[in-house]
């Protein structure tokens, strides 16, 4: 790759509409010679594309243009086995909600994508006529994705058990979160007010609406108040009733990223053994070079997470390699450009794109493939360092789309299409049929 200085950039430059950027932020860097490092055993080949590292070029002069600092922006691009283009791809940055790459790989090392998180509920005393003398007891399985809709269809089935009244507390054991809560309090008390559709809020009425139609809105009244207790404090004599099970692990994944949902990726990375097993599995799964990627949480939050681009795009071609062996892709434990929204509102990427995004104050970052005519998946990673984050997410944007152009735009394989579609029946929140026996 030639040497790059902020000159003029020709016809790419209307592409990416370098003319038209404030410089902000400025470094001072300006005119500063840039050459990429091609030294790295760790991919199976070097080939090195002319026309995209023209591409890459252009991008990276106008960031230079606007000021910004050329040595903090890291970009990895690759098909197949080889790297074809790539900028500071070795150095670990700070890679925000990309951490959530790591932490969903980690996760296939642990359960099947089939599998459901289950929370157990019954009651410590008797049941006559409708009325539980006592407690009802809820004990949480560790289910990240347990929000208003569960709460109503569980209530719902509790109901259709015979159980109208209680008279003593709503009993949670540990494990149990609600509607994403940090605080455990918090998700005890949605819980109760979630059975009773006359202490609803208009949160709650809007998530009753995303039900199936006819869908009851349950009436069941806990005359006592919430408390809490560890699993050994557990009556014996608990009756269950029912477990509840979660969606099943892949559409879980596919919400976490969709949403980038920091705690649901950090009960994720809990559930697997915390951010130090997440660095070293994924690390292994990846076979990742020593030293880029470093995590100190599941979720991305602080700048003291940090991968290389080529990490980023290792993690991705492993999961797309896990994922496979169960049916699945990287589409559906990743949001896909033109079908799923969350992150990517706002975004232009090129459509069928499966991408993961990250921010910080400081970061803006994108990692996943973009499908192409002639030169099939090209799996890519973007790690900016500035503070004009829309601007610096529309030059990923654009970059993305030139490269697309250059090799022409593709239907996506079908072996890479979306099977997991978040509120259809298969995965819809609320599902009456994960109510099932003890």
């Amino acid at each position: 790759m030639a040497p790059l200085v902020a000159a003029p950039l020709g016809l790419l430059s209307v592409l990416f509409n370098v003319g038209e950027s404030q410089p902000l932020q400025p470094t001072g860097l300006q005119g500063q010679v840039l050459v990429a490092e091609w030294r790295t055993p760790w991919v199976a080949g070097l080939n090195p594309d002319p026309a995209i590292d023209q591409i890459l070029a252009q991008y990276l002069a106008g960031l230079a243009q606007q000021g910004w600092s050329i040595p903090d922006q890291g970009i990895w691009i690759q098909t197949g086995d080889s790297a074809i283009a790539q900028h500071q791809g070795q150095i670990p940055m700070p890679a925000a909600s990309l951490t959530k790459l790591a932490t969903t790989l980690a996760t296939l090392k642990h359960w099947p994508l089939d599998h459901q998180f289950e929370t157990l509920v019954g009651f410590h005393g008797t049941l006559e006529n409708g009325i539980v003398q006592g407690d009802l007891v809820v004990q949480g399985g560790g289910d990240p994705l347990f929000v208003w809709e569960e709460g109503i269809v569980l209530a719902n089935h509790l109901q259709s058990l015979g159980i109208q009244q209680v008279t003593g507390d709503l009993v949670i054991v540990d494990g149990f979160t609600m509607n994403f809560s940090e605080d455990p309090n918090v998700s005890a008390e949605n819980l109760k007010r979630v059975m009773h559709a006359d202490t609803w809020n208009n949160e709650i009425r809007a998530a009753y609406g995303n039900l199936e139609a006819n869908t009851a809105q349950p009436s069941l009244a806990i005359n006592g108040t919430v408390r809490r207790i560890p699993s050994n404090a557990l009556p014996a004599e608990t009756t269950w009733l029912v477990r509840h099970q979660s969606l099943p692990l892949v559409a879980i994944l596919k919400a976490m990223n969709i949403y980038s949902n920091n705690v649901m990726s950090e009960q994720v990375a809990a559930l697997v053994g915390g951010a130090r097993v997440v660095t070293e599995t994924a690390s292994v799964m990846a076979d990742l070079p020593p030293g880029e990627l470093s995590l100190i949480n599941g979720s991305g939050l602080g700048v003291d997470n940090k991968m290389s681009a080529r990490a980023a795009v290792a993690l991705t071609t492993a999961l797309q390699r896990e994922l496979e062996q169960q049916g699945y892709s990287v589409a559906d434990v990743l949001p896909v450009s033109g079908e799923d929204v969350g992150t990517l509102i706002d975004r232009r990427i090129p459509a069928t794109a499966a991408v993961k995004t990250g921010t910080l104050a400081e970061v803006s970052a994108l990692a996943g493939m973009v499908p192409t005519a002639d030169r099939g998946l090209v799996w890519f990673a973007i790690i900016n360092r500035g503070w004009a984050i829309p601007d610096l997410r529309v030059q990923q944007d654009q970059l993305l789309q030139a490269i697309q152009a250059q090799w022409g735009v593709a239907t996506v394989p079908a072996h890479l299409s979306t099977k997991v579609k978040m509120q259809t029946p298969d995965y819809r929140y609320g599902d009456p049929r994960r109510n099932v026996d003890p």
